[in-house]
């Protein structure tokens, strides 16, 4: 991008067009220049919420004119009469973020060639640039393993609100994996898991899983996890019929124990309106596709069949054995993960999980990014 002090602009009716150095022009209207105004008079400057409603705004909005006091910053006088000033920078900054994005790091999907795992050293109180660095990892990768996290009970808490806030659910805001008698999930037994998501039956679905290894005394157990998100990709482009089909069948999933039954539907593939990736809901041992007409469900089995023999292939698999003080975090709507058996008469295997919702980390990463680009020092001392 051109330094915004290059900028030329001029008005055209209901818009304003920024030129920049090389003679390319983006286009803003009048109307989503006007919402987007941060003076005293349309936004509270303490809360940055707006003090009027812009449905009440002129549809017919235009400028009618435009100043430069100084360079990359201008001043718009609109057709109600009302003044405000902008830089380029940032105007052009959100005009250029995707219809699907959340300001954070796009996905950077990957499969079982990646080499670069995110693996760091856990620190308790890291500085602002290296928790800002282990976001960036997170929300590329959809996971981040922490090595050297203390093996005391109940620390994967402090680990989630590092983050977030625990999401508290009916296993609790703690919950142990372990194998046990007379289990109410498959995860508190021995037998292997394959790749699925957490809890496809609640809404909404827990955005993030932690699991921190205290114990592993056994051969087996080793952890696994996919990207639901690549493997999605290749399907849309070999199966386009059979993507399609996962993304238009609602899908109900079900848990049940003494206490508690809990139902919950959805695609096992989820897009946003722009048809972007949004979410993976997929638990084999959980989920129950509607009685749809019998062409319509021959079809829903054999799309679904091609979906989870991808999941399973080798070829799209990290798997890696979690040592004693490791803990891994992982995207729970986009990554899948599971694990191989394991013999309980070796020794003891167990992890401590927790969940909390995306938007934590998303906003410390929002946060510390805005901290860092005021202060560029604190960057430099990591």
């Amino acid at each position: 991008m051109a330094p915004s002090g290059t900028m030329r602009l001029k008005i055209a009716g209901r818009e304003l067009l920024l030129e920049r150095a090389d003679g390319s022009e983006q286009s803003i209207p009048a109307l989503w220049l006007r919402e987007r105004c941060r003076d005293a008079v349309s936004m509270d400057l303490r809360t940055q919420q707006r003090l009027q409603d812009p449905s009440d705004f002129d549809l017919g909005l235009s400028l009618l004119a435009v100043a430069q006091p100084t360079p990359g910053v201008f001043r718009v006088r609109f057709s109600d009469g009302h003044e405000a000033s902008f830089t380029a920078e940032d105007l052009l900054a959100e005009a250029a973020l995707p219809l699907h994005s959340h300001d954070t790091p796009e996905p950077q999907l990957w499969d079982a060639s990646l080499r670069e795992v995110p693996r760091v050293r856990w620190r308790a109180d890291p500085p602002a640039a290296e928790l800002f660095a282990w976001l960036e990892a997170f929300l590329s990768y959809g996971f981040i393993i922490f090595r050297g996290v203390p093996t005391r009970p109940a620390t994967v808490l402090e680990v989630g609100a590092q983050f977030g806030f625990t999401r508290v659910t009916n296993f609790g805001a703690l919950f142990d994996v372990r194998s046990t008698p007379e289990a109410t999930d498959l995860a508190y037994t021995a037998v292997s898991l394959d790749p699925h998501t957490d809890n496809p039956y609640r809404a909404p679905v827990p955005g993030i899983q932690l699991l921190h290894c205290l114990a592993n005394e056994t051969r087996g157990g080793l952890s696994t996890l996919v990207d639901g998100f690549a493997v999605a990709e290749v399907l849309r482009r070999a199966e386009p019929e059979a993507f399609e089909i996962l993304t238009r069948t609602p899908v109900r999933f079900k848990y049940l124990d003494a206490q508690t039954e809990l139902t919950a539907s959805a695609p096992p593939i989820e897009l946003d309106v722009t048809g972007a990736l949004r979410a993976i809901h997929f638990s084999p041992r959980l989920d129950f596709v509607p009685l749809l007409p019998g062409a319509q469900l021959t079809a829903y089995y054999r799309a679904r069949r091609e979906f989870d023999h991808r999941l399973r292939a080798p070829d799209f698999e990290l798997r890696f054995l979690l040592e004693p003080g490791d803990l891994v975090m992982f995207d729970n709507c986009r990554l899948l993960h599971g694990r191989t058996g394991f013999d309980p008469a070796e020794g003891l295997r167990h992890l401590q999980g927790c969940y909390i919702d995306m938007d934590g980390p998303r906003s410390l990463y929002r946060v510390l990014r805005r901290q860092l680009a005021r202060s560029p020092a604190a960057r430099r001392s990591a």
